[in-house]
This record gives structure tokens, sequence and C-alpha cells, in this order.
């Protein structure tokens, strides 16, 4: 890890942990080795869900404040016509 995991974005964080999900799924590595990527992987979790959190605070403040309360609202994505 040349690089800490608290200074990679959501997008890097997430690929490196798709790419250790599927070198423990290969069933290659030694134990150590499956420990190290483990714990890794662990570290890379926390850190997407941490981004996640942040995000939705932000996206619950963009949508505004009243009365001194966050005004929320759940996502409704657009149905696709088909």
């Amino acid at each position: 890890m040349s690089e800490k995991i608290t200074e990679k974005t959501f997008e890097e964080a997430l690929a490196r942990l798709e790419f250790i999900i599927a070198e423990l799924e290969k069933g290659e590595l030694n134990l150590d080795e499956s420990l190290k990527l483990f714990e890794e992987g662990i570290a890379l979790a926390r850190h997407c869900n941490a981004k996640l959190d942040e995000a939705q605070g932000k996206v619950e403040l963009l949508l505004g404040i009243e009365d001194g309360v966050a005004k929320t609202t759940t996502f409704q994505p657009e149905e696709e016509s088909v």
C-alpha cells in the first residue's frame, strides 16, 4: 500500500476492495497473505462507508434546512420507460 487508505477517493478505494475480494475468492493465497488482504479490505470498506456517510450528509444539507432541521426526502429513481 503505497498510498494511505484515507487519501484514496471513494472510487479508488472501491476498486481496490473489489480487487481484494476477487483475490481472496480465488483461494490461492496463503494464510498470511489472505489475512493481510482481509485486514486491508476491512479498512477500505470502513473508508468507503465513511465517504458514503459524508456524501449523504452533504446531500441532506443541499436539500435545505428548515427551522434548524434538515429537510430530507427519500430518493426515488425515475422509472425507465420501456
